[in-house]
């Protein structure tokens, strides 16, 4: 039975899926030196967050979706040592469904992992994401609930209410900030902070899989925002995900590039305001902390446009473009549609014959 289990509960754009990535693809060498990433694929660890959550629709998303968290279970009953579960949206856990999972896991040495970036930046890149999931908020008004357990509400970005509602139980040396480190630090700087809190030696793993989540423009981003009223069919996880979020998002809008962008000056003075409160929450907290936490204030900002200022000339040009692009991806679609269907009604060929008849002779073929 596993000693201790590291649970890493976000923040979301923290570079959670870049640290998710790398050890998944690294298992074998994580398993080497004593913990076990479980599950048969990472969509587990998201299942098991909804589980936890109480989020409903569970049973659209998959048939084996909710068992996820029981097969979680067994997997870290199951290890020699240590063991990992991960993922960003188990941050927005309310304290009870936080002290139930916590719970769950048995007679462990049980410790949590938060990646922490400061709040400004993480605001900005979740209403990305948001906006890339099919949603129409304004960045202004993001997020728009403050309900525990809602993965796009507040209890997912706000640091302190994480740390408390998970640390609550725990002691809290067991309790571990992991600070993203400061631009132009190498890649893997991150992975490396975040396998040492784990007793792991990540030096050696391979990072080739682990691709950057590439940001959106400002006109780029407001396009999608827009549109995403008119996609009222597209309703399901799997719909949001696949057609919005990575064919129109990643494979269309992305590609264009575009300005960066921050939400309104009176938005960043609050932000800014509440990072520092965080900063304190975790010094007064004792927590074990790895980088430079002063790196979760709000620095200088710089001077940015806001979605808003997006005119009806760029979101038409960008509209075009998009349109343009979609009519090449349908007309390559069509293309390799046609032949394949070719390739399948094609005259069989000596070789296949020959198989026939040979399965004809025996039947066991």
């Amino acid at each position: 039975m596993a000693q201790r289990v590291y649970l890493h509960v976000g923040l979301p754009k923290t570079g959670t899926t870049f640290v998710q990535t790398v050890l998944w693809e690294n298992r074998p060498a994580l398993a080497e030196q004593g913990v076990v990433y479980p599950g048969v694929r990472r969509r587990e660890h998201l299942w098991s967050t909804l589980v936890i959550r109480d989020r409903p629709g569970l049973e659209r998303r998959n048939p084996r979706a909710a068992g996820a968290w029981d097969r979680l279970l067994e997997q870290v009953a199951a290890a020699p040592d240590g063991a990992l579960i991960s993922h960003e949206f188990l941050g927005a856990a309310s304290a009870e469904q936080a002290k139930r999972a916590l719970a769950d896991l048995g007679d462990v040495e049980a410790h949590v992992i938060v990646t922490a970036r400061d709040l400004l930046s993480v605001l900005t890149s979740y209403w990305q994401e948001y906006v890339k999931h099919g949603f129409d908020s304004t960045l202004d008004a993001f997020p728009a609930t403050d309900e525990l357990g809602d993965e796009w509400g507040w209890a997912a970005v706000d640091l302190r209410g994480v740390l408390e509602r998970w640390g609550a139980s725990l002691p809290p040396e067991r309790v571990h900030v992991v600070v993203l480190p400061e631009p132009g630090a190498p890649r893997e700087t991150l992975a490396l902070r975040f396998a040492e809190v784990m007793g792991v030696d990540a030096r050696g793993f391979d990072f080739e899989e682990a691709k950057p989540n590439s940001s959106l423009g400002v006109v780029e981003a407001e396009l999608l925002r827009r549109i995403s009223p008119r996609l009222d069919d597209f309703t399901s996880a799997l719909d949001r995900g696949v057609w919005i979020r990575s064919y129109l998002a990643h494979d269309v809008l992305v590609p264009r590039g575009g300005d960066a962008f921050l939400p309104s000056a009176a938005r960043v003075t609050d932000l800014a305001a509440r990072a520092d409160a965080a900063v304190d929450a975790v010094r007064d907290g004792g927590y074990d902390v790895v980088g430079d936490l002063d790196l979760l204030r709000v620095g200088a900002v710089p001077d940015l446009r806001h979605p808003e200022d997006v005119t009806e000339s760029e979101l038409l040009d960008a509209a075009l473009g998009t349109i343009a692009t979609m009519m090449g991806d349908l007309r390559g679609i069509r293309r390799d549609n046609t032949r394949m269907q070719r390739e399948l009604a094609a005259p069989p060929t000596r070789w296949d014959r020959l198989g026939e008849r040979l399965r004809r002779l025996d039947p066991r073929r």
